[in-house]
């Protein structure tokens, strides 16, 4: 058998055999000349080695062998499939269904599972491909178009984005219980003695963080020590390394449970907000645009909560 050589035109005119009890009626089902119907069948049985066809038992006409009944019942699957196929991909078009990438800085991976599943209660037939990574890494991908959308702590200058803000976020300084800071957060000398643990340069908490020590203290020098990731900084923390200015939202659990505290300081906490963000000059599929105000409309519902004193 050579089922590598069955075409859908062969089956199509198979089927139409079937319902209409003849090659001539199967023609003019699918605008063919008999001849033609003919031509279709004798392919399939060669193709097969098998007979697919037979006169029809009272003469008047021609019906299916038994192999022909089991080869037009994989014929109406394949239809079916098809059938079903074309809905999917006019689902798609319209912006239905499908597969949407988000792109996630670092920062973001202690809220964004969250921010997914609610994505897919609200509409299972969309996949949320969930992408982390640095600051810089997901600037990239949204430049090259990996991510469909991608969400930030500061829009980028390039490549020119779309930007939507979809939430605030806090910013503060985190010691380890027992620290000599906690309440003298405001004696800038004091606090000017510390080591900070800090990520890579380049990294949006650290442009933040660089922002916020320049300003209170007037250019002073301070020391600091770099760390690859917010997990090494806040163990770091614990272990008596040095302090940290970090997202709150990444050290919920912690303050929780006291494993670290917040200390009080000059213009802390310093609230800042997150952004979804899209590439300004290309065309935004109509699935990721559902995504997109499906996100905006969520207004930070998916955000960790700051715990109330």
């Amino acid at each position: 058998m050579r089922m590598n050589a069955l075409t859908l035109k062969q089956l199509r005119a198979l089927d139409a055999v079937a319902r209409g009890g003849s090659l001539t009626a199967a023609g003019e089902a699918l605008g063919l000349t008999t001849p033609a119907i003919h031509t279709q069948i004798k392919g399939l049985e060669e193709a097969l080695g098998m007979k697919l066809i037979q006169r029809a038992a009272d003469g008047s006409g021609s019906e299916l062998t038994e192999a022909g009944m089991a080869l037009r019942e994989t014929a109406r699957r394949i239809e079916d499939n098809l059938s079903q196929a074309a809905a999917n991909l006019l689902a798609i078009q319209r912006g239905q269904s499908g597969r949407v990438t988000l792109g996630v800085v670092s920062t973001g991976k202690y809220f964004a599972p969250r921010l997914v599943k609610m994505l897919q209660d609200a509409h299972p037939e969309i996949e949320v491909a969930l992408r982390v990574g640095n600051r810089s890494s997901i600037i990239e991908g949204v430049e090259r178009g990996t991510f469909d959308l991608a969400i930030m702590g500061r829009p980028p200058r390039h490549p020119p984005v779309i930007a939507e803000p979809i939430g605030e976020h806090p910013h503060g300084l985190i010691v380890p219980p027992g620290h000599p800071l906690i309440g003298q957060g405001m004696q800038l000398d004091l606090l000017f003695d510390q080591t900070f643990l800090a990520r890579e340069q380049g990294s949006g908490t650290r442009i933040v963080m660089s922002r916020w020590l320049d300003r209170i203290g007037d250019g002073r020098i301070y020391d600091t020590l770099e760390m690859d990731s917010n997990e090494t900084i806040k163990q770091a923390v614990m272990a008596g390394l040095g302090i940290a200015f970090l997202s709150l939202h990444t050290v919920m659990d912690e303050l929780a449970t006291g494993r670290l505290v917040q200390i009080e300081a000059p213009g802390l906490p310093l609230m800042r907000h997150w952004f979804l963000v899209r590439r300004e000059e290309e065309r935004t599929r109509e699935l990721a645009l559902r995504v997109w105000e499906e996100i905006v409309e969520m207004n930070g519902s998916f955000l960790p909560r700051m715990t109330q004193d």
